[in-house]
This record gives C-alpha cells, structure tokens and sequence, in this order.
C-alpha cells in the first residue's frame, strides 16, 4: 500500500481517528463515523486501513546494522511488575544513554526503530515494552490497544523508572541518562521527568500529556517539548503547564510544529510528517548531544 499524507483526509476524519487510538472510541464507533467520508467506492473499512500503520515503512535502522548490536533483555522492576523487557541497542564505547518509550500499543516495530536510530547516532538506547506484564506487544496495534487498557499504570510507570535507573547504573554509560517518548511516552517523560529529579539530565516528550502543575518544583532536567498545532487534546493543557514550568525556572524549550497531527514523528501512519519528523529529530539529538555529553 502507498504511503498516503494526512492532507489526503478530511481533518475531521484524522480527528475521529486520534479519539479511537487513544480508546475514547472503539473501532466500531470509528466505522460508524468515518462512514460519511466514504464515497467514490471507498468503503469505511478501507479508511480504516489506509490510517493504520504499515510497519514496513518504519524501518531506517535495520536489526543487524553493523554501528550497532542488538539484543532484547529484560530489566528487573521490583516497584512494578517485576521486571520489564525491551529492545537494546548500543554502539561501542562508555556513553550516554537514552530510554525510548512508546506509545499506548507497546514496543511495537517503530519504536524498536527509532531506539536503533538513538544508537546509531552514539546513544546506548533502551526502548521498554510497557505491555511485558501482558505478554508483550501482540504483534499488532489494536490488539496492543486494548492490552494496554488492562495494564495498571502506576506499576506501569514504576516499570519504566526502573529502566532508566539501570541504563543510568550500567558500567558502559557515563552516568548520564535522557528520555524520548512518543503519545503516551511523551507524557510518561514528563512523569519521569517529575519522579527523578536531578537522576535525569534530560527529557524530550513528543505530543505528550503534561506532569500536574504541582509536580513541576521536582522537574530538574531541561525540557524539550514538541507538540502538533493540530493535536488540540493534548496542546489544551499546555498553557497551564507553561506557566508553571515559568514559574519555577524550569530549563524548558517548546517546539510547535505547524500544520501537524497528533502523531507527526510516527512513519508508519498518514500523520506522519516528513519535514516535522525530521527537524524534531535533529533537535531532539542536538538536545541530548548537549546535556548528555558534558
């Protein structure tokens, strides 16, 4: 299937699909209102389709890249479900490390990408699957959906502070650690941000919910966020965030990213957008060659 940009939709429908990736509808409520869009023998499941991911797309880093190894281990979590397994990947050499967390579906074949893109540009990187207690990420996203909704957040979170705290402890890193997070892992950068302190020297949450205004005296590490004009589900709570972050002389920098859906760094959707994706992403490794490196 060819790759189809998010201007070839109806606003409205990207909109109707945001509400059924984030579970504030099912899929048969999605069908039901993409309906009205399907015309000229295009049919709602067809719709449904051409939005989903497409995995083959997402792969820029490919499992046996020679700059890097790569392994799947699992890290003990003894606050959260035990333990949680994840996707590693490393160059050689005493480094900098950097948690990668997904979004609401688990560590699913992007994400596992984009830890690899992080260690090709001289990273060690961990990417979490928050499904581990479930059985892992299923192999696709709407049966990860919908683990993802049994899963207990708390110990969830727990699982995933756990993660950086071994990367941080690991004899191969510098004793400096920075997270990325997408959707979800946007906002659960900010809650790491706000449950480590000064133990995380940075943190760049991509269209991520925003830690409570009376938890940002705890933030220590700067800040870089990227957010979607479009998302306007997310960039609501953005104005009350900023102003704590002012209030509180956080080291924070924001990055708005015209014309863009909920979801714009993720190549493997129609939100996916090739210039924003590109620009974050060097200013998120930029960010990180910053405040990891010294």
């Amino acid at each position: 299937m060819d790759r189809k940009l998010a201007s070839e939709f109806p606003q409205e429908l990207l909109n109707l699909f945001d509400l059924y990736v984030h579970g504030d509808i099912d899929r048969r409520a999605f069908l039901d209102g993409a309906q009205k869009f399907a015309v000229g023998g295009v049919t709602a499941t067809m719709l449904y389709e051409s939005l989903a991911p497409n995995y083959a797309w997402a792969q820029q880093v490919p499992k046996d890249d020679k700059r890097i190894s790569v392994e799947n281990i699992s890290v003990d979590s003894p606050l959260g479900h035990g333990s949680i397994k994840g996707h590693f990947a490393k160059p050689a050499g005493k480094l900098p490390a950097v948690l990668v967390i997904h979004e609401n579906r688990g560590l699913n074949p992007y994400i596992e990408d984009v830890a690899r893109r992080v260690a090709t540009e001289n990273f060690i990187a961990f990417a979490p699957d928050g499904l581990t207690s479930a059985g892992g990420y299923p192999g696709n996203d709407e049966a990860g959906g919908k683990l993802f909704q049994g899963v207990d957040k708390q110990k969830m979170a727990e699982d995933f502070i756990a993660a950086a705290r071994w990367l941080k402890a690991r004899p191969d890193c510098n004793g400096k650690v920075g997270v990325v997070g997408f959707c979800f892992g946007g906002g659960m950068s900010n809650t790491l941000a706000v449950r480590m302190g000064a133990d995380l020297s940075a943190a760049a949450p991509y269209y991520g919910g925003q830690a409570p205004a009376a938890d940002v005296p705890k933030i220590k590490a700067p800040l870089l966020l990227h957010y979607a004009s479009l998302d306007t589900r997310i960039n609501g709570n953005w104005p009350a965030y900023e102003e704590a972050l002012k209030a509180n002389k956080a080291n924070y920098t924001m990055h708005m990213y015209e014309g863009t859906n909920h979801g714009f760094h993720n190549d493997t959707t129609p939100r996916y957008d090739k210039a924003a994706a590109e620009l974050s992403w060097k200013r998120t490794m930029d960010f990180f060659n910053k405040y990891l490196r010294g």
